[in-house]
């Protein structure tokens, strides 16, 4: 299986009997989840931004009164400041809300299909694409952090 004789480490090689459309299976369901950490990462962001434009949200309200504009100021902190960003919820709520009924159970299920299908091997696409494109005798090419140099 291995192109090379420093191939990649057991546990980034395909166990006997699983397939390659297995493998590309799991390569698929395994991008979908990454794709969804970024998503989550995203919300986060939303969730930073919309919570530090509310905190400066105090500062225009005392900029407002400052300036002699009680009625913008009063205005700004009754109907903005704190305001839910959906009815009901703040973004931390939203986060929570897809973390219980979307993220987690999609982590889950993506680790019980590679424990069940791949003996818990991750990134086994990712791994024979290395191996596949690696140029043997390269130094920047090795498959793994301790294989031996080569000239």
């Amino acid at each position: 299986m291995n192109a090379h004789s420093d191939g990649p480490d057991s546990r980034h090689q395909r166990p006997g009997g699983v397939t390659g459309a297995t493998v590309e299976a799991l390569g698929a369901l395994s991008k979908a989840l990454e794709t969804t950490e970024r998503a989550r990462g995203h919300l986060y962001s939303f969730h930073q931004l919309t919570g530090g434009a509310d905190l400066e949200l105090d500062r225009a309200v005392n900029l407002l009164r400052e300036a002699g504009h009680e009625h913008w100021a009063d205005r700004v902190q009754q109907e903005i400041l704190g305001r839910n960003v959906i009815p009901g919820r703040w973004t931390f709520q939203i986060i929570e809300d897809y973390n219980r009924t979307y993220y987690e159970p999609f982590k889950q299920m993506e680790r019980q299909a590679l424990q069940e299908l791949a003996d818990g091997r991750d990134h086994l696409y990712e791994a024979e694409m290395k191996e596949a494109r690696r140029t043997a005798g390269h130094p920047d090419h090795t498959a793994r952090p301790d294989s031996p140099d080569t000239d």
